[in-house]
This record gives C-alpha cells, structure tokens and sequence, in this order.
C-alpha cells in the first residue's frame, strides 16, 4: 500500500492566464503596504492593465492547442472555457479603465491632480487618503482570477473554491464608495448575507451529489447518471441546491431580490464590472454544469429552468417598467437578460453554446457603454441618478445623449445592434431545440422590456431641460476609452457580427474526459 502523498499533475501554460492574475493580485496587495500613496495609484494601474493583458496573450496562445484537463481532473482548459475566460478578461480591461478614472465615485484624475497642486507632502498624502481607493485593484484581480477559475472548473469543489474567490472581493467592491457610504455598505451587506446563504445552499449540493455519485468531478457525475444505480432523489435535490447558487450569481427569479440594492448602492464602476463580467462568469459555470455534467438530466432541468426563466424574463421587464433611477433601470434589465440567457443554456446544443457565449459579450460590452455614461451624469452632489434629472439631457449635451440612445436601443433589440444579433441567435437555438414556449414568453418580455427604455429616450430629446438638470462632465481618456470601446463593439457586433459567430463555433463543446 503507498501511503506516500501524490500531488496533482498542473499543466502551468495552460493554467497560465489565471495564475498571472492571482500573482498579480498578490503583488497588489504587497505593493498597498510598501508604494507611498502619492503614486500608489499609477503603480496599482499600471500593474493590474498589464497583468490582465499578459493574461489575454496566454488565452490567445493556449486556443491555438488541444483541450487540457489538468489538476487531476478539476480543471478543463477547453475552447468554450478559453473563449470565456477570453471575454472576461477582455470586459475586465474596460471595467478597470472605469474603476481606474473614478477610483471609486471621486475620480482617479482627480487624486492624481490633488497629489500634483498639494504644497507639502503632508497635503498629497492627506489628498490620496481621502481621495484614492487603490484596494480596489487588487480586489478586482483576485475576483476576476476567480471568474477564470470558475468557467474552467470541472469539479464541483474547485467551482465551489472559484465562487468563493470571486465572490468575496465584490462584496468588498460594493462597500468602497466614497459618496453615499451608508448606502454603499448597505448593499454590500445584504450582497454578502443573501450571498453566503446561496454558497452554503451550493455547497450543500455538492454533499448531496457526492453522496450520490460518490465523485465530484462531473465525469463521474455523469457516468453514475448513465448507470442510475443510486437514489436519484440525492441527485435532483442535490442539482436544485447547485441550481440556487448558480442562479444568484445570474440573478434570475426568485434569487434576484439583491440586483437592483446592489447595482444602485455599489459604486457605479463596480456595478459595470458585475454587469459585465460577473454574468459571464455565472453562466459560464452554469452552461458547464448543464452541457458536462448533467445533461442527462435534461428533460428534468428543461421543466424547472424553463419556468424559471419564463418568469425571470417577465418579472425583469415588468418591475423596469416602475423604476425611477437609471442604475436600478439597468438592474432589472440585466435580470430580464438573464432569462433570455437561460434559454441558450436550455437548448443543450452547439448552436445553444455558441449564442450563449455570444450574447454575453454583446452584452457585456453594451452594459459597460451604458454605466460608463452613468457616470458622467453628475452634478455637485455626485451621480445623477435619478430619472427625473435627466429629462431635456439632449438639449444639454446631444453627443453623449445619443450615445446613450443608441446603447438603450440595443437593449431594446433593434436591428444594426449587438442586442439583435445576440436575442436572434438565442431564439433560434432555443426554437431548435424545440423550446417555442420559451421562445413566446421571450418575445413578449422584450417588447415590455422596450418601453422603459423608450421613455427614457423621451425624456432626454422631447423634455425641457429643468434647473436640476445635470450637465455631463468632461470624461477622462480612461472613461472616454471605455465608453468608445462599448459603444463601437456594440454597433459591430450588429452590423457585421460574423467574426465573433465564427469564434463561439471554433470555441467547439466542452471537454467531458
């Protein structure tokens, strides 16, 4: 008998891209105790934009080889998971130009110009204190190294441990504003309480499963499904408590009640990141978990999730209809979106997989556009949120207002934008796979879903612009970056989508070995 400890066989190339993150992380937290504040916030910049780009080459290097599963059997760096993790780092570029320019609601050309006309040293350390919130960056390294790990883990406790990771930072993230703290820390609390109910819900799952398959690794999971040698009640309550925790992190119904705290209390960056990146993460895991593990379940996941997502597509576009504030407007639409995704994840085909990774980078780039705007409507007290305030914005500031008209009429789905090509391509493979009904409910959702956006429009060009009206500032290169890259990447991916189709069918299935 060997009683001799065997580590696991770690293939670094190709687990590459997330350690870079990790490392990065880890020298971030490093260089808060040791970099004096007046250039903390350059160094923690620099090093975050330039981990995340060596991070994106060894993606772009590992797509050109065979599938790997490494780690034992936890970790698959397939095509999907390349192209995910590809998407994520990618938003996560833009999503930092956003958190670097504002660092966090006061602006990060503005800590850098209260360092530069401070007299003494004393001054510039009294204006970075008060001013800059470099913790952000590495909190947001160890969260999206966390979204890598996630999309790739092909074993229910590593996906377990990536949740965790990435989740523990964004609840930190939520907390970080500088204007409206009270408010800030309120949604991050209840972020971090409905969060951890949801992980213990996961986790529970995973004991459930084990004890039915007697294996964690979805391979195993599968191939005891294919024997169906044991109790399948320990596999379909075990898969409703994995479903729980997934579907909070995508915020679809009844697990969305934290979205529209959260996106209205966190800063506004933050929010952007979650939007984005947060989504691509959750669904990435998710469609893992459908495709490899229990897509023997099937018939069983297509009558649950199907409902689910029927009536998280509806009560999406439903309660968006009664919002007052434009971050809260944004929550329930990405919950809305949510549904639309499920439907991807329902077909349970190539075609499914592929629109799937699809419509999360549409419209990951899209939200970012949208929030990047958001955070230019302000006024002397900060954000200008609420609706109200935007009314006669046209008049005020047409160019930015159009932009903003062209982002909300790519949610609405109109044609020549990224959000029709993205639902196109889901209804078609949900249609295929022979899910009509969804396909309804959908279709009805997104004409409803088109009204709030449409009155927000109005407000803009038909209204006069009141005293309250807030101008629009003078965005940063970082900010006008960010807003250039969404809103062009949305008009692309409208007019002439065919690159990225073609990237999500190269990006094949899942390894299932």
């Amino acid at each position: 008998m060997n009683d001799k400890l065997q580590l696991p066989n770690l293939d670094y190339a190709a687990l590459s891209p997330m350690l870079i993150l990790f490392g990065v992380a880890c020298i971030g937290v490093l260089v808060e105790g040791f970099v004096p504040r007046r250039i903390r916030h350059g160094v923690q910049l620099s090093l975050s934009l330039l981990g995340l780009v060596a991070a994106l080459v060894m993606v772009i290097r590992q797509g050109s080889k065979d599938d790997v599963v490494t780690a034992q059997t936890a970790v698959a760096i397939d095509g999907p998971g390349l192209f995910l993790s590809a998407a994520i780092i990618v938003l996560g570029i833009v999503s930092l130009l956003l958190i670097g320019e504002r660092s966090l609601e006061t602006g990060g050309a503005f800590v850098a110009q209260a360092a530069v006309t401070a007299n003494t040293d004393a001054d510039r350390d009294q204006a970075a204190r008060t001013t800059g919130a470099t913790e952000v960056f590495p909190l947001t390294m160890f969260a999206l190294a966390g979204m890598l790990l996630f999309c790739t883990a092909n074993d229910l406790l590593v996906m377990f441990v990536a949740l965790e990771v990435f989740s523990l930072p964004l609840y930190l993230l939520c907390a970080l504003a500088r204007r409206r703290r009270l408010l800030s820390q309120e949604a991050a609390l209840k972020y971090f309480l409905l969060g951890s109910f949801a992980s213990a819900f996961f986790l529970f799952g995973i004991a459930l499963i084990y004890g039915y398959a007697g294996q964690v690794d979805f391979k195993a999971i599968d191939t005891a499904i294919q024997n169906s040698a044991n109790d399948d009640i320990l596999l379909y309550v075990g898969l409703a408590m994995l479903a729980i925790g997934l579907l909070f992190k995508a915020a679809a119904v009844p697990f969305h009640v934290w979205t529209p705290d959260v996106y209205q209390g966190a800063p506004t960056p933050v929010t952007a990141l979650m939007a984005a990146c947060t989504k691509v993460a959750a669904f990435g895991g998710l469609l893992r978990l459908v495709y490899v593990g229990f897509h023997r379940t099937e018939w069983e996941l297509q009558q649950v999730l199907g409902t689910v997502a029927v009536i998280t597509m509806l009560v999406g576009a439903i309660l968006a209809v009664t919002q007052t504030d434009i971050k809260r407007l944004l929550a329930y639409s990405s919950i809305a979106n949510a549904g639309y995704l499920l439907l991807g994840v329902l077909s349970v085909s190539e075609r499914g997989l592929s629109s799937s990774m699809f419509y999360l980078v549409a419209y990951g780039f899209t939200v970012l556009a949208a929030f990047a705007v958001v955070t230019l409507v302000r006024d002397a007290d900060g954000e200008a949120t609420h609706l109200s305030r935007w009314a006669g914005l046209g008049r005020r500031s047409p160019l930015y207002a159009s932009l903003f008209t062209f982002i909300l009429l790519a949610f609405a789905g109109l044609p020549l934008t990224s959000g029709f090509t993205a639902k196109f391509g889901i209804f078609a493979a949900a249609i295929d796979a022979g899910q009509t009904w969804l396909v309804i409910a959908g279709v009805v959702s997104s004409a409803i879903l088109a009204f709030p956006y449409l009155r927000v429009v109005v407000m803009m060009w038909l209204s006069e612009p009141g005293e309250t009206t807030p101008a629009v500032s003078i965005p940063g290169a970082m900010t006008a970056a960010a807003l250039v890259i969404g809103t062009v990447a949305t008009l692309v991916l409208g007019v002439a989508p065919s690159v990225l189709i073609e990237a999500t069918e190269h990006a094949g299935i899942f390894v299932s070995k």
